[in-house]
C-alpha cells in the first residue's frame, strides 16, 4: 500500500475546523500559536468560533485551512502514519509542501495569508466570477469559452474531475459560458459564492506580488514529491517548488492530472487531510478501485488509523 495525502483548498472552510485536534493534542495547540503570532490575530478563535463570514474571507480563510490541515497531518504523524506522495487543491499546495518539509509552517501561513490579500485585490469586486460546469467534456469547455469570451477574459480554472469543470474570469463573460453550456447540454452549471476570479489570466497581478512576497522565504528540497497544480508534474528540488507556486495564481489547477499523476506513482490509498470531504468525493470519478478517506476531526482520525491497520472499514 502507497498511501499518498491530499489536501484541501478554499472552499472547505467551516466554522469548528480542527477544534478537537486542538483539544486533544499538544503539538497542534502549538501550531495555532505559532500562526497567531505570525498573523496578528487569534487563528483558533477565528477557526473554532467564526463569525462565519469573516473566516470566508480570503485573506483570513486561507491561513486558517492551511493551519487545520497541518494540525490534521500533525495527528497523523503522532499516530505514525506518514505520506510516501502528497498534492494539495490550489491552496493546499502550500499545506502539502509544508508536510513534504519544503517550507516550514511559519513561513507558509506568512505566504497564504497575503496570497489571499493578493488574490483579493487583483480585481475590483464585482468584476470577476466563476463558475462550476457539471456533464460537460473539458475540450467543449473550452471551446464554449473561446465562443462568450467577446474579448473579454474566461478559462478553465479548475479541472477538478472529467466532467467537473471549473471557469473563471470577467463576470459577463463567466455568465455566457453558463448560458451556452447550459444550451449544449451541460447537466449542472451554476455561478459560484466566490469573491474573485481565481486561477485566470485576471489574477496575473497577485502572482507578480506573490513572486516578491516567496522570494523572501526559504525553501528546502522536499522529503517527498509534491504534485503540482499546474502540470501535473513532481516537485523534488527546491528549485522548483517558488517559480510552480507563482505560475498556480493564475493559471488552471490540473486536479485530475494531480490524482491520476499519484496513481501511475503507485499510490493506492488517498487521505483528504483537513476540513471537508470534498477531494475524497472528486478521488472516486478520478481514480477507480482508489481507497479515500477524509481525516478532518479525531473520529474519522480513529476510523482511518483502524482501516489503514486492517481491524476496520
Amino acid at each position: 500500500m502507497k498511501l499518498a495525502f491530499l489536501f484541501p483548498g478554499q472552499g472547505s472552510q467551516a466554522v469548528g475546523m480542527g477544534r478537537g485536534f486542538f483539544t486533544a493534542s499538544g503539538a497542534v495547540k502549538s501550531l495555532y500559536a505559532e500562526a497567531g503570532d505570525v498573523l496578528g490575530f487569534d487563528v483558533a478563535k477565528l477557526s473554532f468560533e467564526g463569525p462565519e463570514d469573516e473566516l470566508q474571507l480570503t485573506a483570513n480563510a486561507q491561513p486558517a485551512i492551511l493551519t487545520a490541515s497541518v494540525a490534521a497531518a500533525t495527528v497523523l504523524a503522532e499516530r505514525g502514519v506518514a505520506p510516501a506522495i502528497v498534492a494539495g487543491h490550489s491552496l493546499g499546495e502550500y499545506s502539502a509542501l509544508v508536510v513534504a518539509g519544503a517550507l516550514s509552517f511559519v513561513h507558509a501561513v506568512r505566504v497564504v495569508r497575503r496570497r489571499g490579500e493578493f488574490m483579493q485585490e487583483a480585481v475590483p469586486v464585482g468584476t470577476g466570477a466563476m463558475a462550476a460546469l457539471m456533464g460537460v467534456d473539458l475540450a467543449v469547455v473550452g471551446q464554449i469559452c473561446r465562443d462568450a469570451a467577446e474579448g473579454e477574459i474566461v478559462g478553465v480554472a479548475n479541472v477538478n474531475s472529467p466532467l467537473q469543470i471549473v471557469i473563471a474570469g470577467h463576470k459577463g463573460a463567466v455568465e455566457r459560458v453558463v448560458a451556452l453550456a447550459r444550451e449544449r447540454g451541460g447537466k449542472k452549471c451554476v455561478l459560484l459564492p466566490v469573491s474573485a476570479p481565481f486561477h485566470s489570466a485576471l489574477m496575473e497581478p497577485a502572482a507578480g506580488r506573490l513572486a516578491a512576497e516567496l522570494a523572501t522565504v526559504p525553501v528546502k528540497a522536499p522529503k517527498i514529491p509534491v504534485v503540482r497544480n499546474v502540470d501535473g508534474g513532481l516537485t523534488t528540488s527546491a528549485e522548483e517548488v517558488v517559480p510552480f507556486l507563482v505560475r498556480q495564481v493564475a493559471n488552471p489547477v490540473r486536479w485530475t492530472e494531480c490524482v491520476s499523476r499519484m496513481v501511475r506513482e503507485g499510490a493506492t490509498t488517498f487521505l483528504e487531510v483537513g476540513p471537508g470531504r470534498v477531494l475524497t468525493g472528486l478521488l472516486k470519478r478520478i481514480a477507480e478501485g482508489a481507497k479515500g478517506y477524509a481525516v478532518e476531526d479525531p473520529a474519522s482520525l480513529e476510523r482511518v488509523v483502524a482501516a489503514l491497520r486492517g481491524t476496520g472499514d
